[in-house]
């Protein structure tokens, strides 16, 4: 059977595959007095509130399952609009916005109706690695370029505009970053923004952390900016809805039919019953329960990253949001005497029972000398992987 060109051209998710080591490890750990930690994983801990439960067990027993708009329930849209009223006192109204199967689905939506076969799409590296994976599902290329702690491995207008080729179609931002958890300020997105406009670009941004911002200076959305940005969003990190795979997008105006159309194709809708449950994540008990969560997020983000920096594995940038650590690792790869970032996940796992992921997946630049904590899991958890690491590398 012959495998398109396109399927051979994605590479593995390295971090499912690492987790799928980390599974088997875990079992054979499972009964002794150091059972597997994991820090691999980007998700929370916590699940959905209360509320959101009880809507989505009521949406079942109602009967409300059936097909919705491929744009999304209209209160949802509506609600989301709200939320950005009140949040980021930002007005952006509910027709711009399109609820889809996760933010997955909104990155592949927005790649299909924009990037032509040979486009060129420039990103950071270090980024996500669907994100340029989704680039070239759509028959682009995602053209990654390297940056600093210095930039905090953000990309500049500056490098957009060095970057700019005949072949460029716009950028594929992420703010707050996985696997950094840092974010672009508003005064630099503003220009790279503009600089990419000059261009008849397109700007994307990758939102879906942005609920979990710890600095205000960072914690503004692109929409801000401009009417004509590409924002993506999720009820995943923020709403803690994970596996209930619901996202949004916002577009511009001329752009909503044309996302219709593919999403009717594609997805028909995104999942009822999760929509209806989404509705109660904007209630007041709801926000307010988010906001505790995302005080805690802080708290672990404020405990694990000066421990792992006192442990030699230094995270040369503090994250602003989201909740991973990006911990550069050559002194402890020089301690255990590995190769690099890849051979020592598997040595701590193998060694101190902690689960992380190496650099391999978020590029090429400098990723082998780094490796990303996830701070997703609870406090106690937290503090004993930190003894462990510290007990591996004394």
């Amino acid at each position: 059977m012959r495998v398109s060109g396109r399927a051979q051209r994605i590479e593995p998710f390295y971090v499912m595959e690492v987790a799928k080591a980390a599974s088997v490890l875990a079992r054979e750990f499972a009964n002794t007095a150091s059972p597997m930690l994991f820090l691999n994983i980007g998700e929370p801990d916590f699940t959905a509130p209360p509320l959101v439960q009880e809507a989505a067990i009521k949406a079942v027993h109602e009967g409300a399952t059936q097909y919705t708009q491929a744009t999304g329930l209209q209160p949802l849209r509506e609600r989301i609009s709200d939320w950005y009223a009140q949040r980021f006192k930002v007005q952006v109204p509910a027709s711009r916005i399109v609820v889809t199967a996760g933010a997955s689905a909104a990155l592949q939506l927005a790649c299909l109706a924009l990037i032509e076969s040979g486009d060129e799409i420039l990103m950071p590296d270090p980024s996500y690695p669907c994100n340029r994976h989704f680039v070239s599902a759509a028959d682009g290329k995602a053209v990654l370029i390297p940056t600093t702690a210095t930039e905090r491995f953000q990309l500049s207008a500056d490098k957009v505009q060095s970057a700019w080729g005949d072949k460029t179609r716009g950028v594929l931002l992420a703010s707050p970053s996985n696997p950094t958890g840092t974010s672009i300020h508003p005064d630099e997105l503003r220009r790279i923004h503009s600089t990419v406009s000059d261009r008849g670009g397109i700007t994307l941004v990758d939102e879906i952390y942005l609920g979990l911002s710890y600095d205000p200076q960072f914690g503004q959305t692109a929409l801000a900016l401009d009417e004509n940005i590409i924002s993506i969003n999720s009820f995943s990190k923020y709403f803690n809805m994970t596996g209930w795979r619901l996202g949004w997008m916002v577009v511009p105006e001329r752009l909503v039919p044309v996302i219709e159309r593919l999403a009717q194709n594609l997805f028909i809708c995104p999942s009822t019953v999760s929509q209806y449950a989404a509705l109660a994540c904007f209630e007041a008990q709801s926000i307010a329960e988010y906001e505790g969560r995302r005080a805690e997020f802080k708290t672990r983000r404020d405990y694990f990253i000066p421990a792992l920096n006192a442990l030699g594995l230094n995270v040369p940038v503090m994250p602003d949001g989201a909740f991973y650590a990006w911990a550069d690792c050559s002194a402890a790869c020089q301690k255990l005497k590995v190769k690099d970032s890849w051979d020592l996940s598997f040595e701590i796992m193998k060694r101190a029972h902690v689960a992380v992921t190496p650099g391999r997946d978020f590029g090429v630049a400098d990723t082998a000398n780094f490796i990303r904590f996830s701070t997703a899991s609870a406090m106690p958890q937290l503090q004993l992987a930190i003894e462990r690491l510290k007990t591996l590398l004394s």
